[in-house]
């Protein structure tokens, strides 16, 4: 099972890894989606590291962020210039010890990285989806999720760990499936996006609409790409990412490669090349369409409406997992507050639940960042977990 090669190039690394697919939704026993569509087969790409107990009881699973994919950790070749996305707490000795626990990674249902999405074939005509594709929710990830589990004959988790869009997919399971996640751990998250944070995934997507070469989504197989409504989309995401602390600190007013404004409408200061290479490097990388889409479903989340008739409280009567929420303090685009809104119902329901804020300048972008502390907050409390499941069924 395990998708990991023997020719570790270092001691705390997976080593090379292998992306893997699998089909779930198999017709007749198709998805029924949150939309009232169905869909299916549903194809999912995902990465395993370490290995499974013959009891069945360390699995870890990886929830990724809006922008990721399922390779979380190692590399895909010796001359990969680039690890997975948390290299830095996936492997031998690390907060996810692949040692101790075997840790899965899927890419989320409407992703461009090898899971079914607008970019996939659509099996009635053999073209990409495009706009045809249906409208998903983070509901849809967690049961495709939840299917690929099953595939791969895992009833119970250890633990599970999101940040941003990884923690709403976190939460949508202690609600959904109760009964199969020992504990979560929730990064940098929220219950439910703020108007703030739903007006800015607008204006993301509506850069993207209002590019010519968006050809209403049917741009795939063209020469004609949406190239530049995707940058500007990301431009705009980024900046939320971060903070105002972390933009001076990074750049201040510096100018780049001059020492006197032009006075001109050209690039001057370093934060609008960054900006700018931040968009370059998103679009040969990512789709347009799955970017709409995504958002989108980021949008539509509500736990306490959808579980609890509007009531936080009420939804978290549900939750069975020892959970971990953690918050940063700089993050504008999920402030701490919306955390501790998750966390305060967890406790009117008297659920085991831990919280912590960590001092931050980085932003958002803190749950990816802050490696040392994330690394100790989040061994600590695998380990009361690994001692009491794994430890005491060996």
């Amino acid at each position: 099972m395990p998708d990991v090669k023997t020719n570790n190039p270092a001691a705390d690394s997976v080593g090379i890894v292998v992306t893997r697919t699998l089909t779930v939704a198999q017709p007749p026993d198709v998805l029924k989606l949150e939309c009232g569509r169905s869909l299916g087969p549903i194809t999912v790409a995902y990465e395993t590291y370490g290995q499974l107990t013959p009891e069945r009881d360390n699995a870890i699973l990886i929830l990724h962020a809006w922008t990721g994919d399922a390779h979380a950790a190692g590399r895909h070749h010796p001359d990969d210039p680039k690890p997975g996305w948390w290299d830095n707490m996936v492997g031998p000795g690390k907060a996810f010890d692949t040692n101790r626990y075997f840790i899965i990674c899927t890419n989320v249902l409407g992703g461009c990285k090898g899971s079914t999405g607008p970019t996939s074939p659509d099996p009635a005509t053999g073209k990409p989806y495009g706009l045809t594709f249906p409208i998903l929710t983070i509901a849809d990830m967690v049961k495709v999720q939840k299917l690929v589990l099953d595939a791969l004959g895992i009833e119970r988790l250890l633990s599970m760990v999101g940040g941003s869009m990884g923690g709403m997919q976190a939460l949508e399971w202690l609600l959904r499936y109760p009964e199969v996640p020992r504990s979560a751990i929730i990064l940098a998250s929220t219950s439910r996006l703020s108007p703030q944070s739903i007006a800015f995934n607008e204006v993301g997507r509506h850069a993207i609409v209002s590019d010519p070469n968006w050809q209403n989504g049917a741009y795939y197989g063209t020469d004609r790409q949406p190239e530049t409504g995707l940058a500007i989309a990301r431009m705009i995401g980024h900046i939320t990412f971060l903070s105002d602390e972390s933009m001076n600190q990074k750049f201040g007013r510096r100018l780049q490669n001059r020492n006197e404004y032009g006075y001109e409408l050209t690039r001057e200061f370093e934060v609008e090349s960054y900006l700018h290479a931040q968009g370059s490097r998103f679009v040969k990388r990512f789709d347009a369409n799955t970017y709409l889409y995504l958002t989108k479903a980021m949008d539509y989340y509500d736990a306490a409406q959808d579980w609890g008739e509007g009531s936080l409280e009420k939804a978290c009567r549900r939750v069975e997992a020892k959970t971990l929420v953690v918050s940063f303090s700089s993050d504008w685009l999920f402030p701490s507050y919306q955390s501790r809104e998750l966390v305060k119902a967890l406790r009117q329901n008297n659920k085991d639940v831990s919280y912590l804020e960590i001092e931050s300048s980085y932003g958002h972008d803190a749950f990816l960042l802050e490696s040392s502390t994330l690394q100790r907050v989040m061994e600590s409390f695998l380990d009361n977990l690994y001692a009491t499941v794994v430890k005491h069924d060996a």
